[in-house]
This record gives structure tokens, C-alpha cells and sequence, in this order.
């Protein structure tokens, strides 16, 4: 069985046969999956997101018009889509206070660390997601979905020097928190 190109699964689609779309969405689920939760923090809220953006990417296809890879404009979508949402979000709190959410995805997160010390994807998952918003989506675009920084100014909308720098940051701040955390064992 021949493996489609996104290119023409798209053109595919354009064409009617859009059971054809299910194709990209089992493509790429997963690692857009990771950059909205890298985002968000929130697994519902993260399926919920994801189903908006493929939804968007589905009814934006005509728009596409082939001047980067699918992968790049689907995970600007994504991007741009979990931004908004967080956006939305932080005004709905009032300052100051925190949500009780975060409080017991946090605790999760340290038990999953206790308890599961020999998973390695789920305890770098947990490091990842004690970065800052930006540093978490950048790490995630480089190391998980493997981009190119070039790639990632696509996705971001910012500089090349911005993501080399935001990169350069992100992998200090990571260093640091395996270190003062004690996850070096860990990931060993």
C-alpha cells in the first residue's frame, strides 16, 4: 500500500473525498496533541482544542496553498487556536487567585513522577510542562515534532532569532529543573 504525501491527500480532498481527511487527523493528532497540552496543561481541554483545530484546518483547506509543508500551517493553526483559548482563559480568572485544576494537575504530576519513575516519556512530559508557556511549545516543537527552527518562526510568528533564543532559554531553564528537582536519576 502506497503512503500519500499530505500534498495529496489534500488535493484529494479538495476533490470530494473527504473521508480522505481522516488520513492527516491520524497523522498528526498525537504530536499536535502534545504542543496543546504543552499549552493548555489541561488533557480535556487539550481534546477539546485539538478537535477545534482540526475542524479549522479541514475547512480552511482551500486556503492552503502548498507555500510550506501541511505540518507547518496545521500546527500554526494549533498554535495560534491554544493561545487564544489560554488568552480567554486568564481573563475569566480574577488575579490572583488560583484554580484548583492547576492545583491537582500538579499533584498528579509529582505523583506520576513518584510512582512511575522508570517511564521516561511520561517524567519528561511532567519536566516539560513545569517550563513557562513558551519555552514548553518551542522545547515540544524542536525535540518532539522535530522542526526546524525555521519551522518553528513559521509556527510561532516570531523571529529566527527569537526562537534560537527562546530555544537557548528553554534548555537552561529545563537544566535547571532536573537539577534542583532531582530528576537526573530519572532520566538516566
Amino acid at each position: 500500500m502506497k503512503i500519500l504525501s499530505d500534498i495529496e491527500i489534500i488535493e484529494s480532498v479538495k476533490k470530494g473525498n473527504q473521508s480522505d481527511y481522516a488520513l492527516l487527523v491520524d497523522r498528526y493528532k498525537d504530536k499536535a496533541f502534545s504542543l496543546v497540552k504543552s499549552i493548555v496543561r489541561n488533557d480535556m481541554e487539550a481534546e477539546e482544542i485539538l478537535q477545534d483545530c482540526f475542524l479549522k484546518a479541514y475547512n480552511s483547506l482551500k486556503k492552503f496553498k502548498g507555500e510550506s509543508k501541511f505540518s507547518t500551517w496545521f500546527y500554526r493553526i494549533v498554535y495560534n487556536t491554544s493561545l487564544t483559548r489560554v488568552s480567554n482563559k486568564k481573563r475569566n480568572i480574577e488575579f490572583g487567585m488560583s484554580s484548583i485544576d492547576d492545583f491537582i494537575n500538579l499533584t498528579a504530576e509529582d505523583n506520576i513522577i513518584k510512582n512511575d519513575q522508570n517511564e521516561l516519556s511520561k517524567t519528561l512530559t511532567v519536566i516539560v510542562g513545569k517550563l513557562p508557556g513558551n519555552y514548553s511549545t518551542v522545547i515540544s516543537l524542536f525535540y518532539l515534532e522535530e522542526m526546524s527552527c525555521e519551522e518553528i518562526c513559521k509556527v510561532m510568528d516570531i523571529s529566527l532569532n527569537n526562537v534560537k533564543v527562546m530555544l537557548h532559554r528553554a534548555r537552561t531553564a529545563l537544566r535547571k529543573i532536573v537539577f534542583e528537582n532531582n530528576y537526573a536519576e530519572e532520566l538516566l
